[in-house]
């Protein structure tokens, strides 16, 4: 991306300084991140760098000791997990499980997951979704909200290696389709690299930043 764009950028999320500790560990130090609207930015470390923490931190469920937060006022925020844990025993439909992110239109519901490349999961059970295709439905989920920002922690775990060049493909897409500011999470520089426009090097604190 070139520097005047860069500069131009309205930053939906910008963190600076963030420390926390869980007990007597340090978990984060003096670390700074921030996301722009437009931007694809993927945050990458070890299990255990504290890429998890990070991102609450950045979604105001886990208030730092030092450091500021701070976001754009109103910014809508779609987030998915990187699991997603369901009773196997409980009936729930991929229709109801959209429901639950507030919308109910079964045009906007259709339309996300078309959006998403999963048009024909919608009558489905979630606990019989493959892999890739629960993926799908969760980013559909989240596009319900209609965001400025999306962040997606570890979003092709548990997908093979041709469905996550597609996923990371689907990404862009949205991201130009729909001019959101896009933090991933991952644990694999190779196959992102082609997919994103920053990436965050962290391990406990940013060991690297670039384009």
């Amino acid at each position: 991306m070139p520097d005047g764009a860069q500069v131009d950028m309205e930053i939906l999320v910008q963190a600076n300084g963030i420390g926390v500790r869980h007990g007597r560990r340090t978990i984060l130090h003096d670390v700074d991140i921030a996301v722009g609207r437009g931007e694809i930015v993927t945050l990458i470390g070890p299990n255990g760098s504290g890429k998890t923490t990070l991102v609450r931190s950045l979604l105001e469920l886990e208030r730092p000791e030092q450091g500021t937060v701070r976001r754009t006022p109103g910014i809508r925020v779609g987030y998915t997990p990187q699991q997603l844990s369901i009773d196997r025993t409980l009936p729930l439909d991929v229709r109801r499980f959209l429901e639950m992110s507030g919308k109910s239109d079964p045009e906007a519901l259709a339309s996300a997951l078309g959006d998403v490349g999963a048009p024909d999961v919608m009558k489905q059970e979630i606990r019989l979704l493959s892999g890739g295709e629960l993926k799908r439905v969760l980013l559909a989920r989240a596009l319900l909200r209609e965001p400025d920002l999306l962040v997606l922690d570890e979003p092709t775990a548990n997908v093979d290696i041709h469905g996550q060049i597609e996923f990371y493909n689907l990404i862009r897409r949205i991201r130009d389709e729909r001019n959101c500011g896009i933090l991933l999470v991952s644990h694999d520089l190779h196959l992102v690299m082609s997919a994103t426009d920053r990436v965050v090097c962290l391990n406990g604190h940013v060991c690297c930043s670039g384009l």
